[in-house]
């Protein structure tokens, strides 16, 4: 797997030095992967059955406060998240602009399958914007009941740009 990795990540001009400089560790991908239903896009999502299960209980007592939450995204396979990357290169974007916010492969969360993004289902997915919705303030309340905690809050040790909608469950 990591000569495979490697190959990746050279292909992307992800250079041994970039990837020991990157402050996440590595993840490995998921060995089980439930169906998690479609996300707000319609794409279906998988993610670990525990996971599953606590977000489901969340969901469901956010609903009860009278809060949505919506899934952008769950697992994203090491491929996946070099396609992501390669995308964002293809339209121009340097390659350290890039790390800012998407994890080298190997180095997300998502491959876990515990990573959720989220969206309040109000305004454009995947910005700080998030961070004034009610579903964040309820999230900041009450995601650790449900075993999620924020990932990357601002200044965060991992060098990754502040993502208030990025929460991983962690049992």
């Amino acid at each position: 797997m990591m000569n495979r990795l490697r190959d990746l990540l050279d292909d992307l001009g992800i250079t041994s030095d970039i990837e020991r400089n990157c402050r996440l560790p590595v993840y490995q991908e998921a060995a089980e992967l439930v169906d998690a239903g479609p996300d707000m896009f319609d794409r279906p999502q998988r993610m670990t059955p525990a996971t599953l299960a606590s977000w489901q209980q969340m969901v469901a007592a956010a609903t009860a406060a009278g809060i949505e939450l919506k899934l952008v995204s769950a697992f994203r396979s090491v491929d996946y998240q070099c396609q992501l990357i390669r995308q964002k290169l293809d339209d121009g974007r340097p390659l350290e602009d890039i790390l800012n916010v998407n994890a080298i492969p190997g180095h997300s969360e998502h491959h876990t399958g515990c990573a959720l993004d989220l969206h309040s289902g109000a305004g454009e997915a995947l910005t700080e914007e998030f961070e004034n919705s009610p579903a964040f303030a309820w999230l900041v309340t009450n995601a650790a009941t449900f075993n999620f905690y924020l990932s990357y809050p601002r200044d965060n040790p991992d060098g990754i740009d502040y993502e208030p909608w990025h929460w991983c469950y962690r049992a």
